[in-house]
């Protein structure tokens, strides 16, 4: 395994500096603009050269299993797409449309929730649409959270790595191997992408990490007959990204600024925990730093659910909400401070002096 590693973490130190030139020759940047905080044009290939590195230690290692076919197939897709976006831009709505059906796509290969008893006609129905909004909501998730260098790579750097701990305490090898790459991959990229950012993932890249997590946590086997204890397991340490996600669209919804679905796609907003912690002072390394250990924390807890109980499994869950009940109280008063005159720009602005921030504001 520590080979696997290696080779996905070395691989990805070169693609991700040929990543770079080739962007610089074909002119692929992310160009500073009005929305967006950073003052210099960025490289935008890092998904590229992560998506690759990944790639390269399945196909040098593995024997693709079928489910494992579709995982890759789809977030091939999920990552081109994502490219195109990058470099052309796309609707939100169509780029939802590709997520769905890359999600429907990794069900038709065969993963799949499984937490309804079969005994019940309406099982299978109900897993796939739980699975499909698991895959699309956590891919947009690790898409949004992408809001400051070193973020969404850190993110599923941890989550990766937690997956593969848990496979080795549950005998999934052929799994460990699986996230132990994205793990290698992730930390070759981080290198160019710690603050100050040589390179950004794009969407190319967030979605792609988003897409493959959600994905490699529905294969994951967590637990023998215990649906909530094996469900409680990826939304641990996937916790931090379902919060942003149901706190922005909470606070969205409640502030009226979106009013309809097609809203809520295509809103670009700077009200993320990361810039809630930033509009509390923090700088950029500071804000990445606190998310890391929110995260590691997350992951703790999940690394002890390998043998519990039902009961277990829920305080663990209760425990991970209280303390995302005191980062929302922190986010508040962030919040306080962003609404005051064009406070987070300048934050932002002392940020990006710093060299310290990233692209593109979701």
């Amino acid at each position: 395994m520590l080979k696997i590693f290696l080779f996905a973490f070395v691989s990805s130190l070169i693609l991700t500096w040929l990543a770079m030139k080739a962007a610089g020759r074909f002119g692929i940047f992310d160009y500073p603009d009005p929305r967006k905080i950073h003052a210099r044009p960025v490289p935008l290939l890092g998904g590229v050269a992560v998506f690759a590195a990944f790639a390269l230690a399945l196909v040098i290692n593995f024997h693709f299993s079928w489910a494992l076919k579709g995982v890759v197939i789809a977030s091939f897709v999920i990552m081109a797409s994502g490219l195109w976006d990058d470099v052309k831009s796309l609707p939100a709505s169509f780029r939802l449309l590709v997520q769905v059906g890359c999600a429907l796509l990794v069900v038709w290969f065969g993963v799949r929730l499984n937490i309804i008893p079969d005994r019940y006609s309406f099982a299978y129905p109900l897993e796939v649409i739980i699975t499909v909004i698991w895959i699309v909501g956590i891919t947009n998730a690790m898409n949004f959270m992408d809001g400051i260098d070193g973020l969404a790579g850190g993110i599923a750097f941890i989550a990766s790595s937690a997956f593969f701990i848990i496979a080795l305490q549950t005998g999934q090898g052929y799994f460990a191997y699986l996230n132990i790459a994205l793990a290698g991959a992730c930390l070759g990229f981080l290198f160019f992408n710690f603050p100050p950012a040589k390179i950004f993932l794009g969407d190319a890249g967030s979605s792609f990490l988003g897409f493959s997590l959600a994905s490699l946590a529905v294969m994951g086997e967590w637990a023998e007959d215990s649906p909530i204890v094996a469900f409680s397991i990826p939304i641990l340490i996937l916790a931090v990204l379902i919060f942003d996600m149901i706190y922005i669209s909470v606070s969205r919804i409640y502030r009226k600024s979106v009013r309809n679905f097609r809203e809520w796609i295509e809103f670009v907003g700077q009200d993320h925990m990361h810039h809630r912690l930033i509009g509390l002072g923090l700088s950029g390394v500071q804000a990445l730093f606190f998310i890391y250990f929110v995260c590691v924390v997350f992951a703790l807890g999940a690394l002890a659910l390998k043998d519990a109980t039902v009961e277990q499994a829920l305080l663990l869950v209760v425990q991970c909400a209280f303390v995302l009940v005191i980062v929302t109280v922190l986010m508040l008063v962030g919040r306080k401070n962003i609404d005051k005159s064009h406070f987070l720009e300048e934050r932002l602005k002392e940020v990006e002096n710093g060299g310290n921030a990233k692209s593109e504001e979701r």
